[in-house]
């Protein structure tokens, strides 16, 4: 038997695309008009029409693009006809026509959020004399130095063939293989200067490019080397090349220096052009490369540079002027000043006596530049009428010293030193007053019999008057409460306990069983939960929440940002690995990194006893908010605020400078965007937003261990793949935020998927240039986007090049012009 009534009603079959459109046919939806195929010209305008009528209601109409939908400048026209019909009509506009428009166009429309019907479908073809993608640039060489020149361009229409011409004459035929777009020209090398063009050739007609001088220099200088090198300094010399100074008149030659080594120089040239390798100045752009770069004028042929980084490489070439001209660059020559003593002494120097005669010393590293390696500390001690003894006591930084019977005016004081030697020494602290001395506590004169009983009425006389001073002056503070208590009634009176807020962290700390020197370590870090207030929201990332607060402190109310984390803090283990990081960034004093003011512990609440609490972060508040948000107001704003290539460029060189510090204290960021970059009210850049960061040790590299949310458009390709984070991670995402920050607040892979990016970066793609972005600029990006880790910029590679685009930039209106070099 069938089913019954009882029985599930059998499935009903799927609509086909007939059904389908028999359906919204049935439903008075059908085109009056099609949008058309259509050829336009790069740079043109362009609009697309279509026109729909719905018997009963107003249909609602829009546009996609190759399947995809379609956010264009569009409007739609509803108009009512006699009898309840409707018509609507859109257009779509296309200005300027860009080759990212070509493409498959159809118009949909529906009824009241109903199936869509669409379109026949439109072909947008673009047409016009070819855009160049790459022209030839100036180069200046050596006498029969080799070179390569580049040039490509593209349609529509295709194909695109290319020309070369040298001082006006073709060099190739359009049918050579060299007249396919991209083209590169080799050249052998030249013996006079000489200009270079591209001709790109099709249907429409010929475009040309702009014209190259390769200027062919005078033999470089050589036997560039080190002479002499101190902390500060290096001293250089070199010798002139051929045939310089025989023409007489002012002779100079030029020394630039380039913070790194040799393979910093080897990642400015390109692989697969010899003349580049052979001389890296021919693709290097010396302002760009070059940090410092000095004239003088010869003979002799040497330099001293002064105001250089203690212990720190660098690169140096030189090239010479004469009357005949500029000489070519030398090779770069690796050189590096020596080890300087530290600039700061030791900090956070305390003394406690711990026993008749013995004194505890303890101090902490001192600040920044250490100027070289650390290789210990001094302590001394003395008084005016003893001389001072001198202790190295290595790398501890503690020491238990025996003063003797130095008594109470000893100094004591502590300092670091180097290779290059001691820095400054530290202020001596203010230690409390000794004990009495073992031998006057266990030794004491006897006292003649029948004398001690006077004395001991006399203590007894002292001791009653102490008492009855006590008791009025209770009496009196108790008279006093109760006088303003019953001014302000029926207000609750109370005071806080002195004792409070230290006592309650400590006790979560020793519930959880926290170690004593972590616990030591976190005496400046940790602060009660009571003394901060909670605001509105101020943003939300993926995360956390950045919330108002404000923090109560003996001194005084303090405006503060509160972070909160999502990432819940699982295991003792785990809270004591957060604390650990809190206590080291507590230590942050750069003027691009975000300082941290303290941590809070906030219970989870009833049910979850026995749990971490979870922690909250304090930081100062920032009155500009984040950089992302800065962004979007200055583009989106009404009106929109025009924001200068120094000012974004600015912002670059500030987290430069703010990543290279946390990279120098192994500090792996691991969410370095614009949305974690905050503005003060100067507009300087600080990194902030520490809620994933960690210190990792002397493999250099953190592997994330829990399935964690990444955000992963600013994630490098071997973080998405193998969850492993390094500084060279933090540099890949630099790179994103230099995109977002050149793109005004735009997000990364636009119509991209968070899933679809990996596979996109996989296959060898990156982000394309912003718009109007230099290309100097945006090669500096891609570097930063390497697959290889290695091949990738340091944070002060990124620094030193930023600073020279920045250098490179006129000066705003009003500056005094920079001094001639």
């Amino acid at each position: 038997m069938g089913g019954g009534l009882c029985g599930a009603p059998p499935p009903r079959p799927p609509l086909s695309p007939l059904s389908l459109l028999g359906a919204i046919a049935a439903l008075g939806l059908r085109f009056l008009e099609h949008p058309s195929d259509a050829r336009a010209a790069p740079g043109g305008s362009l609009r697309l029409r279509c026109r729909a009528r719905g018997d009963e209601e107003p249909p609602e109409l829009g546009w996609e693009r190759d399947g995809a939908a379609l956010d264009g400048d569009s409007d739609l026209a509803q108009v009512a006809l006699p009898g309840g019909a409707w018509v609507a009509t859109s257009q779509l506009r296309l200005s300027p026509v860009s080759a990212s428009d070509s493409g498959r166009y159809r118009c949909w429309a529906r009824l009241g959020g109903g199936a869509r019907l669409l379109s026949r479908e439109a072909h947008l073809e673009l047409a016009g004399l070819p855009v160049f993608l790459e022209e030839p640039q100036d180069l200046e060489l050596a006498v029969l130095a080799p070179f390569r020149l580049r040039c490509s361009a593209r349609g529509p229409p295709e194909p695109v063939r290319l020309r070369w011409l040298r001082d006006g004459t073709p060099q190739n035929g359009l049918g050579d293989p060299l007249g396919q777009s991209p083209s590169t020209l080799w050249v052998p090398g030249l013996n006079r200067s000489s200009s270079f063009a591209c001709e790109a050739h099709n249907e429409r007609g010929v475009a040309t490019s702009r014209s190259a001088t390769v200027t062919v220099l005078a033999p470089a200088p050589r036997n560039l080397g080190l002479a002499a090198a101190g902390p500060r300094w290096l001293e250089v010399t070199w010798e002139p090349g051929d045939g310089f100074g025989d023409t007489g008149g002012d002779q100079e030659c030029t020394v630039q220096l380039s913070p790194g080594d040799a393979a910093a120089v080897a990642a400015v040239a390109d692989p697969a052009d010899p003349a580049s390798i052979a001389d890296p100045a021919a693709v290097a752009d010396p302002a760009a490369v070059a940090a410092v770069s000095r004239s003088v004028p010869v003979p002799p042929f040497s330099l001293r540079l002064a105001g250089l980084r203690p212990l720190s490489r660098y690169l140096a070439r030189v090239a010479c002027r004469d009357r005949r001209g500029r000489s070519a660059w030398s090779r770069w020559v690796p050189v590096a000043t020596e080890e300087g003593a530290p600039e700061g002494p030791p900090r956070n120097v305390s003394a406690a006596w711990v026993g008749p005669g013995r004194a505890r010393l303890r101090w902490g590293p001192p600040r920044d530049p250490l100027n070289g390696v650390l290789g210990g500390f001094r302590v001394g001690y003395g008084t005016p009428a003893h001389p001072e003894v001198i202790l190295d006591v290595g790398l501890a930084q503690e020491a238990s010293l025996d003063l003797g019977s130095l008594g109470p005016n000893v100094t004591l004081r502590v300092v670091s030193y180097t290779g290059g030697g001691g820095g400054p020494w530290s202020p001596p602290p203010l230690p409390p007053p000794p004990p009495a001395p073992l031998e006057t506590q266990l030794v004491r004169p006897a006292a003649p019999a029948g004398v001690w009983w006077p004395a001991l009425l006399a203590l007894l006389a002292l001791g009653a008057l102490a008492l009855l001073a006590l008791l009025a002056l209770a009496a009196r503070r108790r008279h006093k409460e109760t006088r303003y208590g019953a001014a302000f009634a029926p207000a609750v009176r109370f005071r806080v306990r002195s004792s409070y807020g230290r006592r309650s962290a400590q006790a979560t700390l020793n519930r959880l069983g926290i170690s004593p020197e972590l616990k030591e370590k976190l005496r400046d870090v940790l602060v009660e939960r009571h003394r901060v207030a909670l605001g509105k929201t101020l943003g939300e990332g993926e995360f956390g929440s950045v919330v108002e607060g404000t923090l109560h402190q003996d001194s005084g109310v303090l405006r503060v940002a509160v972070k909160t984390m999502k990432l819940a803090i699982c295991s003792r283990g785990e809270l004591e690995d957060f604390l650990s990081e809190a206590a080291c960034m507590k230590e942050f004093d750069h003027p691009n990194v975000m300082k941290l003011i303290g941590v809070c512990l906030q219970p989870w609440g009833r049910g979850s006893e026995g749990a971490p609490p979870a922690p909250i972060v304090l930081l100062p508040f920032m009155a500009h908010g984040d950089l992302h948000s800065f962004l979007l107001c200055a583009r989106l704003g009404d009106p929109p605020t025009a924001l200068t290539p120094r000012t974004l460029l600015g912002f670059m060189a500030d987290i430069a400078a703010g990543m290279s510090y946390l990279s120098q204290r192994n500090f792996v960021h691991r969410d370095l965007a614009a949305r974690n970059c905050m503005l003060d009210e100067r507009l300087r850049v600080r990194v902030a937003d520490f809620g994933l960061s960690k210190q990792v040790g002397g493999s250099q590299y953190y592997r994330q261990g829990r399935g964690a949310p990444v955000p992963v458009k600013w994630v490098a390709l071997e973080s998405l793949a193998e969850r492993v984070y390094t500084t060279k991670s933090d540099v890949w995402s630099f790179g994103v935020t230099m995109w977002e920050i050149a793109a005004q607040g735009l997000t990364p892979y636009p119509g991209l998927e968070n899933s679809e990016v990996f596979e996109f970066l996989r296959g060898g793609r990156r982000l394309g240039a912003p718009p109007q972005c230099p290309p100097h600029l945006y090669a500096l990006m891609r570097r930063c986007w390497a697959a290889d880790p290695r091949a990738r910029p340091t944070f002060e590679e990124l620094g030193g090049a930023l600073g020279g685009l920045l250098r490179g930039l006129p000066p705003p209106p009003g500056a005094p012009a920079p001094p001639h070099e």
